[in-house]
């Protein structure tokens, strides 16, 4: 199952695509960040990043999109430019007809690293780690498309996602089947461990957006 995870932002939006197999192990295929200059206007610099989107669509041909949720924070005018990207991807899913998933922040990084509060560094170092790059993946706008791409790999399973995901949109977390025993890579498992935490004593929340 070929994956596009997408962190959306007007200035840098991350373009991640995986390929996931049955057992959930997952591999590069493809990183970018798609820009857009601060000085041209706020159409044209939309245009931009949904032409790059369509340019990977187009390239890489993933059979699925995931794209992380967008939450109210302090600075209104980046979350009204960020919720924008999201929108132009999630058409971008639409226009190709591909099933789309919506990650929260904090399910993001509980995905690959075990916390739900983890840095930006950490998620970088376990996208790097489950993915077995060579460096860091850079700039963390990819690293973050990445990890969404993991996440949805392991939260909506890779043999099984030919349908829209619901990861929280209606009060659910995006309860889905799960690789057991030996198909679980060590992120996994730490993963799983703190989602079993997290339904005991709400350590994290898919609508909670951690800082970072």
């Amino acid at each position: 199952m070929r994956i596009l995870g997408i962190d959306p932002g007007l200035t840098r939006c991350g373009l991640g695509t995986i390929d996931a197999d049955v057992t959930r192990r997952v591999r590069l295929v493809d990183m970018r960040v798609a820009r857009s200059p601060v000085d041209l206007a706020p159409h044209r610099r939309l245009l931009l990043i949904a032409d790059e989107i369509d340019a990977v669509i187009a390239e890489f041909s993933p059979e699925v999109v995931a794209v992380e949720r967008v939450f109210a924070q302090e600075n209104v005018r980046s979350v009204t430019s960020t919720a924008q990207v999201a929108g132009i991807a999630m058409l971008a899913a639409a226009r190709a007809q591909l099933p789309l998933g919506l990650h929260s922040p904090s399910e993001v990084k509980a995905a690959v690293t075990g916390s739900g509060r983890a840095g930006k560094l950490q998620v970088q170092n376990m996208v790097q780690r489950i993915l077995g790059l060579a460096e860091l993946p850079r700039p963390k706008d990819a690293a973050d498309a990445l990890a969404i791409a993991i996440t949805h790999a392991w939260r909506g399973g890779a043999h099984a996602l030919d349908a829209t995901v619901d990861n929280g949109q209606h009060g659910g977390a995006g309860t889905l089947p799960r690789a057991e025993g030996a198909d679980l890579t060590p992120a996994q498992r730490m993963w799983a461990g703190a989602e079993r935490m997290s339904r005991r004593a709400g350590a994290v929340s898919p609508h909670r957006s951690a800082s970072g």
